[in-house]
Parts: structure tokens; sequence; C-alpha cells
């Protein structure tokens, strides 16, 4: 009858790397040989990608209006007069900031500036309303239109909105303004972008949510670096 086979002792831990000479109290000259874990390199790592995510949540901040805007109420609200100084308060602009409105006013001449924008054949133009300087309003002009004779309209209906508030389109509108008429934007002016609804800010929802998906991916990566192995 043959022998049995020989079963060899359990490895402790179910570590696979350690020999059956471990067992005995001896350490294995290969897992000494083996060099240490990179701290460094996974240190710099984690650095890259919390910065990344930070970036993207900076990101997703600076949209804020723009995102809160495409979820507003279509509808847009009835200002009646910009110019009216008795109707159109401070109060009430606050009261419909960040939302649509509809208002009549006439424009003044003076402090206006006419920009381009990319991937656009048409022209934009910023213009103050006639007696104000705390409010503007922001007038598209149709390719082919553009010319000496040009007259703004008298009705609008868009995006109310401050200044520092106007989103990445508008970032650096009122420093432009500043250096082409040499005239200071007062504090907390307001801006009335003609033609901009709340469904032409989804845009705003897209990139919000893009830069939401990769700083949790960034987070769940510094959180899988840093766990603990058992």
């Amino acid at each position: 009858m043959r022998d049995a086979p020989t079963i060899p002792p359990p490895l402790v831990g179910g570590q696979g790397a350690l020999a059956a000479s471990d067992l005995d109290g001896e350490l294995d000259p290969e897992l000494l040989a083996l060099p240490d874990p990179p701290r460094r390199e996974r240190t710099r790592s984690v650095v890259v990608l919390a910065l990344a995510a930070a970036a993207a949540l900076a990101m997703v901040f600076a949209l804020r209006h723009d995102v809160a805007y495409a979820l507003a109420r279509p509808a847009p609200a009835d200002l009646g007069d910009l110019g009216d100084l008795r109707t159109a308060t401070p109060a009430v602009l606050s009261a419909h900031e960040n939302r649509p409105v509809r208002a009549e006013a006439m424009l003044g001449a003076a402090g206006a500036i006419r920009y381009e924008r990319l991937l656009s054949d048409d022209t934009f133009r910023v213009v103050p309303v006639a007696g104000r300087r705390d409010v503007w309003v922001e007038v598209r002009v149709p390719a082919g239109q553009e010319s000496g004779r040009w007259e703004p309209p008298r009705a609008f209906s868009g995006r109310l909105v401050r200044f520092d508030d106007a989103g990445p389109r508008h970032r650096g509108l009122a420093k432009a303004i500043e250096q082409t008429t040499h005239e200071r934007v007062a504090a907390g002016a307001w801006l009335l972008v003609d033609g901009d609804d709340p469904a032409g800010a989804r845009w705003a929802l897209v990139f919000a949510a893009t830069f939401l998906v990769f700083a949790g991916w960034h987070a769940v990566t510094i959180a899988r670096m840093l766990r603990r192995v058992r």
C-alpha cells in the first residue's frame, strides 16, 4: 500500500510570500531584499489628485449662478421702465436677481462698448440705461446689421444679474468698460442680458455635473490610495 502524500503545513496569515522556514522564526532573505513602499511617490500622487479635485470643485462654485439660472422658471417678470427710479428701485431689482425679466428702457449713448466673441459672427453691445449708471443692458446685434445707423431696441427680455455674478461669459466685462470709457462702473451694478433665457443656460448643468463627477472620482482614488491594507 502506497504511503499518503505529505501535506505541507499551512502558511501563517494566508500570505503566500512567506516560506515554510518562516514558521520557525527565520526571515526570508528574498522578502528582506524587497524595496520599501514608495511613500514619497504616493504622497505626490495624492497631492496632485487633491489639487485636481479642488480645481473641479472651484469650477462648480464659479458656475453656481449659471446653474441656478438654468433651473429658474422660464416666465419672465415684468419690471416696467428701467429708467424710472420710482419703480425700478434697487430693492425691486434685487428681488429679481438672476431671474428672467422683461423690461423697457431708453439706452444712453455715452459709455457704451462694442465687442465680439469667438465662434460667433454676431457682435455685442453693452449700453447703460439713460439716466442711470447702475443698470446696463447687453444687446446682441446680428451679423450684417452692425452699422452707423443701428439703433438699439427699447424692449428687452433676458437675465438680470449683477456684473460680479454674470458668469464666465461676462467675466472681466466691467473692467473692460472702465478701460474703454475711463468711467468706473458702479459697485453692485446690474446687467440685463437681452435674449438670455434659462433654456440657453443648460450648458452650465452639463459642465457642473462633469466637474462634480471629476472631483468625486479623484476623491475615491485618494481614499483607495490612503486606505490601509490589512
